[in-house]
């Protein structure tokens, strides 16, 4: 594959440690949670309004994790996400990155600024060494979802550009991982690796803070913003966790 650039990486991101320690707000898509909404397009309709309210709310991140989609769907689908975040970023001169979850070929072909590595997907030594090869964009990110201490490491002895961490408090979407880790075990990982690690699982406006303060670069989330009333109330969430660093 030759090397993609998109619009993002044009217009210069940030970087991935917090300018003056303003944590990253992420928002991972999730359709499944969705599901009383009843037809595909009203699913896709529905995660797409999201994306954009989240974008005009100043998300740092959009993780497209939308893994039942086949590829020639979720390619289409990261398109969409690519230019509305583009859009945003005209409108607001806040670029967010756009990370394709697991579908390293579906990230290079949406021209978004990343891929998201977990348990099933490709090695992320591998991933790293094709993509820094002069493959992806330099400023292509690659992360990976960790469990452990042991994980943390790997990934980073792997040159990883950042980690996923959690859960870190119950939620549904990670019940198949087991028992929420919690705060003692996320700073316990902060402390292990010194690239970013972005807390994940249930995390939401009330408990973003003590992720902070546990030593992560940030927080991801999903119903944080597919539960959320209005725009406003995004903006006042994302708003608060930035000012928590």
């Amino acid at each position: 594959m030759c090397c993609l650039r998109s619009n993002h990486f044009a217009a210069g991101l940030p970087s991935l440690k917090p300018a003056a320690k303003k944590p990253i707000v992420g928002y991972v898509t999730d359709r499944k949670s969705l599901t009383a909404v009843g037809t595909e397009a009203g699913l896709t309709s529905i995660i797409l309004q999201n994306v954009q309210a989240a974008l005009a709310a100043g998300v740092d991140w959009v993780q497209l994790r939308e893994k039942h989609l086949e590829g020639g769907q979720l390619l289409e689908f990261a398109r969409r996400i690519v230019n509305l975040a583009a859009e945003s970023a005209t409108e607001t001169d806040r670029p967010a990155r756009i990370i394709i979850n697991d579908r390293l070929d579906v990230a290079l072909a949406a021209a978004a600024d990343g891929v998201h590595l977990g348990r099933e997907s490709a090695p992320a030594r591998e991933v790293v060494r094709w993509c820094r090869s002069g493959n992806a964009a330099n400023r292509f990110v690659i992360g990976v979802s960790c469990h452990s201490v042991e994980e943390a490491r790997e990934a980073e002895n792997a040159k990883a550009d950042y980690i996923f961490f959690g859960p870190v408090f119950e939620t549904p979407s990670k019940r198949a991982f087991g028992t929420p880790q919690g705060l003692e075990k996320l700073a316990e990982v902060c402390r292990a690796v010194s690239m970013p690690v972005v807390a994940i699982g249930g995390v939401k406006q009330e408990n973003a803070a003590a992720c902070i303060h546990a030593g992560a670069a940030g927080i991801a989330a999903i119903r944080m913003f597919q539960e959320s009333p209005d725009t406003k109330a995004v903006t006042e969430a994302i708003a608060s966790i930035h000012d928590s660093g």
